[in-house]
């Protein structure tokens, strides 16, 4: 079964996974906000199926920008509950390869610190999964 997404959804689900790094990213600002992303950035590159290909395109995701944390958390968290309840109505079976990928890519982020990741990132960590979870 081919799943046809609109340029709206792919960028939906781009806004939400990449906006998940950059969220952990901001969290983390104390220690390696960079760091963080690449690693985070990176583990969403390798995604398969449906996912990897929309999370593949090359085109530009905005709102991730935000002047504050909290300003960014506004736009990101909806954003991955809006992503999922889209592949839960249109593309279940690529629900659980998103959701797996955005931890997968938030763990990595985490990882980067020595150690355990620090009480702010763990904290923000925590919220995106609730947000994944919310659909």
């Amino acid at each position: 079964m081919s799943v046809t997404l609109t340029d709206q959804d792919k960028l939906t689900l781009r806004t939400a996974a990449y906006g998940a790094v950059t969220l952990l990213a901001a969290a983390g600002a104390a220690g390696s906000p960079h760091k963080i992303a690449t690693e985070g950035s990176i583990a969403l590159a390798s995604a398969t199926g449906l996912i990897g290909h929309v999370l593949g395109e090359k085109t530009k995701i905005g709102n991730l920008n935000g002047k504050s944390v909290a300003e960014l958390a506004d736009h990101v968290l909806p954003a991955l509950t809006a992503a999922m309840g889209l592949l839960k109505k249109q593309a279940p079976e690529e629900a659980d390869n998103f959701r797996s990928t955005v931890i997968v890519a938030i763990e990595t982020a985490a990882r980067t610190h020595q150690g355990q990741p620090s009480p702010t990132i763990a904290d923000m960590a925590r919220k995106i999964t609730e947000a994944l979870d919310a659909a």
